[in-house]
């Protein structure tokens, strides 16, 4: 099985991905964390892409797919994937789709991930990431072993800059407005299902349970 999980910044993507995991044994492909691997190894794509991040810039399309399509066939998955941070639009989507269909694979499942904005505010405000590795915490959803320390590299966890509530409402916006064509694009193909992320985590994994057994 391959899905996508769609979801505003603060939704609990993260959360979401970790029980897809545990249920169906699937692998996690985050966009986010490809680009930072790819860039730590100075890969070619890597290096194009740090270009454009570097001076502000959008990761081009054609360049993200191409990093994508290289990482996959890196891979033996027989279970699955799960893409997180991909696609984004409606041409990423036809990408996707052409990447996958090397792999004689198709997308089974796109999961929205949605929760009140006022909670994403609330659950923001108890984010912290490692300046380090990149790797993001919640103080009460998913709290580092040692507080304040990364468990993967000690590094010491800060909160973003960004993360005050007016930027974070101004983000939301942003992601609502750039990503209802895509909601739109995969209802209509059927394969768009929405999860209730609201509740306690562990109310999550039988929400998980009911939406793959239809």
């Amino acid at each position: 099985m391959n899905l996508i999980l769609l979801g505003a910044p603060g939704a609990g993507k993260g959360t979401v991905s970790a029980q897809l995991i545990s249920l169906l044994g699937l692998t996690h492909v985050s966009t986010g964390d490809l680009f930072r691997q790819s860039i730590a190894e100075g890969t070619p794509l890597g290096i194009e892409a740090k270009h454009y991040i570097e001076a502000g810039c959008l990761v081009p399309d054609t360049l993200t797919a191409n990093m994508l399509q290289e990482h996959l066939r890196s891979l033996s998955s027989s279970s699955g994937y799960i893409f997180d941070g991909f696609p984004r639009t409606i041409p990423q989507a036809e990408a996707l789709d052409r990447i996958l269909a090397e792999f004689n694979m198709d997308i089974d499942l796109v999961l929205l991930v949605e929760v009140d904005y006022e909670l994403i505010c609330e659950r923001i405000s108890q984010r912290r990431v490692c300046p380090l590795c990149g790797a993001s915490y919640h103080l009460t959803l998913n709290a580092p072993a040692r507080p304040g320390l990364c468990d993967h590299c000690a590094g010491e966890l800060q909160r973003r800059a960004d993360d005050s509530r007016e930027t974070v409402m101004a983000r939301l916006k942003t992601f609502e407005e750039n990503t209802k064509p895509l909601i739109q694009f995969y209802e209509a193909r059927g394969l768009l299902r929405r999860i209730d992320n609201s509740g306690p985590p562990e109310a999550l994994r039988e929400i998980l349970r009911k939406v793959l057994s239809t």
